[in-house]
């Protein structure tokens, strides 16, 4: 994982406990990371425990739905035979596995050829083990930019975000967290490369890199205008700018691979309206709220407090100063996911990713000075988180 020596990139300095101008934050080892790591784990284990209770008292296979449904099983399929499997629906529209991006598949595939392990189990294993190493990077923003305590507790409110459920399932969300978080520490910390490689990586895990490839070239940007006030040789920046010239390299490459593989220069955005995923400004999302309102009007004003705490949360993070990468990139994510006109049941899950969000909320428990509150807090929200994904994932719909 990459280490911290050079001073941190941020707007100015945050009005919270963070650390000060010229302080170096020590590097988030494991064994500095541990708490946070412990504090997830827990809350994910409650999850889960309340996920079996459930599902054994109504005769559910709870633990199957972890792997058994809805994405993971394109994924597995993609795994196991490769590209080229579609389903035509009653209307027409075509639904081809060519939306699902290739480094989950590609990872199931290599460790079920290495482990006693079906696509499903490495599926599994791959979520899992990526889960605890984004609790480490999300960790690790955090104590870089407003303690350690803050970190622990950053990592600890992921865990319980009210689709953390997803984060036990054979699905990308881990696996595209860990490499942003850990991609965002490295453009605090100036390893520029670093962050451009796992940004790479990220582009070959969901289409929602395009957010982290906006925070680094945002924040790269800003350097070079500053760099430009100050007199300063833009020649130094040669590692940066070779960053952020890597880092929309493996969403561009997928995106690519999908045109050859259908001869058509933009086949990847034919295959994402045949799933009725477009970029449409957030029409079909307004849409969806008015029609809420004419079923049921406590429905459509609950759509809308929900949207109002959103909005709400992004002006405390505004207000928090976030590091210029960690706000981009977090607005980004929260934007991306509202702008399509995809599943409104997804759209939760979509924003997980943008652990930003929950910065506010750590930084504030983490100024508590009674510990036991914070825990109290945490653990409440990972009771209700457990239950909504126990009762979701034993539901019809997918998340």
């Amino acid at each position: 994982m990459p280490d911290t020596k050079a001073a941190p990139l941020t707007l100015p300095a945050p009005t919270t406990a963070a650390p000060g101008p010229g302080v170096h934050p020590p590097r988030p080892t494991l064994r500095r990371a541990a708490p946070a790591l412990l504090a997830y784990a827990a809350v994910r284990l409650t999850g889960l425990a309340l996920l079996s209770v459930v599902s054994a008292a109504t005769d559910g296979d709870g633990l199957h739905r972890l792997s058994g449904r809805w994405d993971a099983v394109w994924y597995q399929r993609i795994a196991e035979n490769g590209y080229g499997y579609e389903v035509r629906l009653a209307d027409g529209s075509v639904h081809s596995d060519l939306a699902f991006f290739p480094l989950l598949p590609a990872l199931e595939r290599g460790l079920s050829a290495l482990l006693p392990l079906d696509a499903a189990g490495a599926g599994l294993l791959v979520s899992w083990l990526a889960s605890l190493v984004a609790a480490w990077g999300i960790y690790a923003v955090g104590a870089r930019a407003y303690g350690p305590r803050a970190g622990v507790l950053l990592a600890a409110l992921w865990g319980a975000y009210p689709t953390a459920f997803v984060q036990s399932m054979a699905y990308t969300e881990t696996l595209f967290t860990a490499l942003a978080a850990w991609a965002l520490y490295a453009v605090l910390t100036e390893r520029w490369i670093t962050a451009g490689l796992l940004c790479a990586g990220a582009g070959l895990t969901r289409p929602t890199a395009a957010a982290l490839i906006a925070a680094i070239g945002i924040t790269a940007v800003w350097r070079l205008v500053t760099a430009y006030r100050a007199g300063e040789s833009l020649r130094g920046h040669a590692r940066m700018i070779a960053g952020v010239c890597l880092a929309p390299l493996g969403w561009l490459a997928y995106i690519v691979f999908v045109a050859v593989h259908e001869g058509r220069p933009f086949a990847y955005f034919d295959v994402q309206a045949g799933w009725n995923n477009r970029i449409d400004g957030g029409v079909a999302l307004a849409s969806f709220v008015v029609e809420q309102f004419g079923r049921n009007v406590l429905a459509g004003l609950g759509l809308c407090a929900a949207f109002g705490l959103l909005f709400w949360v992004g002006w405390l993070c505004l207000r928090q100063r976030q590091p210029l990468p960690v706000i981009v990139y977090g607005t980004a994510v929260v934007v991306i996911s509202l702008i399509g006109s995809g599943y409104f049941g997804s759209r939760p899950r979509l924003m997980m990713p943008a652990f930003p969000l929950l910065l506010p909320a750590a930084v504030a428990l983490a100024g508590v000075r009674r510990g036991a509150l914070a825990g109290a807090v945490v653990g409440a929200a990972a009771l209700a988180s457990g239950a909504y994904g126990a009762f979701t994932l034993l539901g019809p719909g997918p998340p």
